[in-house]
């Protein structure tokens, strides 16, 4: 499961059950986020998190860096069976936007953060695939 997290929406992906595909899961309020993963842990499978990790284009951490800390922090004392990967989400936003314009989407869609949102964290999920190793 994939984590791009924001200080008021949270977009989420997941993979297929063979790990090939990211798909878009929802994006959430930031405050009901923990109960959400909860809620879909009580029916899924998830072997790991895959959180975004914010910085700016100097590779220094970014205004919402020690937010998304303190969020693994919250995911490792909630869910500690759960191993975590970072992966760095510079241009995560950008990304999405540009593959939602690339997919014929409206402007109005594209305007759509909660859309951009979980599209990020298909990125994010897209990106730890094609390199498990980060």
């Amino acid at each position: 499961m994939a984590i791009d997290y924001g200080r008021k929406r949270v977009g989420l992906a997941v993979t297929d059950s063979l790990g090939l595909f990211a798909t878009a899961l929802a994006t959430v309020p930031e405050k009901e986020l923990l109960d959400y993963i909860r809620d879909y842990l009580a029916k899924e499978s998830v072997s790991r998190f895959v959180v975004g990790e914010p910085r700016k284009l100097d590779n220094t951490p970014s205004e919402t860096h020690a937010a998304a800390e303190k969020l693994v922090r919250k995911l490792q004392q909630r869910f500690p069976e759960i191993p975590i990967s970072r992966v760095d989400e510079r241009f995560s936003s950008t990304l999405a936007q540009q593959s939602l314009r690339d997919a014929g989407m409206s402007k109005r869609m594209r305007a759509d953060k909660g859309l951009v949102d979980s599209v990020a964290a298909v990125l994010l999920l897209q990106t730890y695939l094609a390199h498990p190793g980060l």
